[in-house]
């Protein structure tokens, strides 16, 4: 059985809420299923540049090769080698390097909660026999396994314990497999990872957790990170009410994925709910405190429909909402944020784009900067690489000037940095506004941006008094426009 350890405030933070990002920036990206050597290049030719802080790869070690080839594959572990369809260790350890090289970081989403399933080959040629709960390549055998039992999301116990969609379930109470665990995510923070999405995190006890945090290597300074500097943790946790297993029983080991920032922004910006009840969007609305949430308006399990949210959730499928509550999300002050970056599906089960033998095939750079070849690459849309950039400038800052009109027409700054401004209604925003920012005249983030002293868009003007007058449209394309101090002309 796992144990329960009693959670205590300890002299030692084992694990860390700092992402470690350089240069001021703030914001990660989910690569989702994305090959190794094609997250290299983008880091050198988009990310860096466009100054994203991050990406979160998809699970890295060896997994079961599922029939059909579906994204899930990936959460079904054969052994803790680093061969995947997205690379070898050495193609993996080459990304991290690369990408640290132009200031973006690597945080892996990590699978030890449980084991694959069905018995099988895996990516990297071990086989798996969980009818028998063996896997010899890591080597685990039936004693380092919790006993069968049916999951009652009523009875933490059982939770915790019992195996997660028929997958064996870990116990990461034995130290034997914590010593398992402990390896491969030391080889990892070796290599150069900066930080660990930690998957099905609900299905561990905390105290487990706990200890495995407290083992970790410091991240390596050869990359540049700083002396003593712990790897960033953010433990997935579905908590939308309703279940006895709580969110706060895991903030004090790092961030934890805010799901109900999720579901929330979605209901807004769906128009569900009046933007202007955002006024106080945080923890009034029962999210973490802002230090503990990891935030997104969607991930790949719910925007497929799994994980939490339901239809509240918004994808790429509804782009001009989905921009707004993008911006409206980088804009706000609260958590630290991740934008998805996804394939496009219609087949919820369905994996990326790949060949006719399987493998992966890599995204399509279009010459307005866009992907193809089945690829979305949200993170290259002009909107919310802008908008990540908005957050970097006004980091730092608070909220301040909000403006509503009661229902669906929104505005604040950052301080005297940044202004936003949302109109989700038919008719125009049309109003005088403050805007916080020092006169001048400001390329508008939403429909274009700043290039060689010339807007490529809308140009917003303040005035002396730091007011501007916004006009939106009730049928604007994105429906927001931004501006900020380095959009100035």
């Amino acid at each position: 059985m796992k144990f329960l350890l009693i959670l205590t405030c300890l002299s030692y933070v084992a694990a860390q809420w700092d992402p470690h990002f350089s240069d001021g920036r703030t914001t990660m990206v989910h690569l989702f299923e994305w090959k190794w050597d094609d997250i290299a290049a983008e880091c050198e030719r988009f990310l860096g540049p466009k100054n994203y802080g991050g990406v979160q790869v998809s699970p890295v070690q060896e997994n079961r090769i599922e029939p059909g080839r579906p994204w899930w594959e990936r959460y079904q572990p054969v052994s803790y080698g680093l061969t995947t369809r997205s690379g070898n260790e050495q193609q993996f350890t080459d990304m991290v390097r690369r990408c640290r090289a132009v200031g973006v970081n690597i945080y892996v989403d990590i699978v030890f909660n449980h084991m694959t399933a069905a018995d099988g080959a895996g990516t990297g040629g071990s086989m798996a026999y969980p009818s028998k709960k063996e896997f010899p390549a890591v080597p685990y055998g039936p004693l380092d396994f919790n006993s069968d039992c049916q999951i009652d999301y009523q009875d933490p116990v059982k939770v915790r314990n019992c195996p997660l969609l028929g997958m064996p379930d870990l116990n990461q109470g034995s130290e034997y497999v914590r010593e398992r665990i402990l390896e491969l995510l030391n080889k990892l923070i070796d290599i150069g990872v900066a930080g660990f999405r930690v998957d099905a995190s609900k299905h561990m006890w905390p105290g487990d957790l706990e200890n495995i945090f407290s083992r970790l290597h410091n991240l390596n300074t050869n990359l540049g990170f700083p002396s003593n500097a712990k790897p960033y943790i953010v433990t997935e946790v579905i908590d939308l009410g309703g279940e006895p297993i709580k969110k706060t029983e895991y903030n004090h080991l790092g961030q934890v994925t805010e799901f109900r920032h999720s579901a929330e922004i979605g209901r807004a910006f769906h128009g569900r709910n009046n933007l202007a009840y955002m006024k106080n969007w945080g923890e009034d609305w029962g999210f973490l405190p802002s230090r503990d949430g990891l935030v997104f308006v969607d991930n790949h399990d719910n925007q497929r429909g799994h994980g939490a949210g339901g239809a509240d959730i918004l994808t790429y499928k509804e782009p001009r909402n989905y921009k707004m509550a993008q911006a409206f999300m980088l804009a706000h002050p609260y958590g630290v944020t991740r934008v998805m970056s996804s394939f496009s599906f219609s087949n919820t089960d369905a994996g990326p784009p790949q060949d006719s033998y399987g493998n992966i095939v890599s995204p399509t750079i279009n010459n307005d900067d866009t992907c193809g070849g089945g690829w979305v690459c949200e993170h290259r849309w002009r909107q919310i690489y802008n908008m990540v950039q908005f957050r970097n400038v006004v980091k730092d800052t608070q909220l301040e000037n909000w403006y509503d009109n009661g229902l669906n027409q929104i505005a604040f700054s950052r301080g005297n940095k940044g202004f936003v401004a949302f109109n989700l209604e038919n008719g125009a925003l049309d109003a005088s506004l403050q805007t916080g920012l020092p006169a001048g005249s400001y390329c508008d983030l939403a429909s274009g941006a700043k290039v060689n002293g010339k807007c490529t868009g809308n140009t917003i003007v303040v005035g002396p008094d730091g007011k501007a007058q916004i006009y939106l449209p009730g049928n604007a394309d994105d429906g927001f426009i931004a501006i900020h101090v380095e959009a100035k002309l």
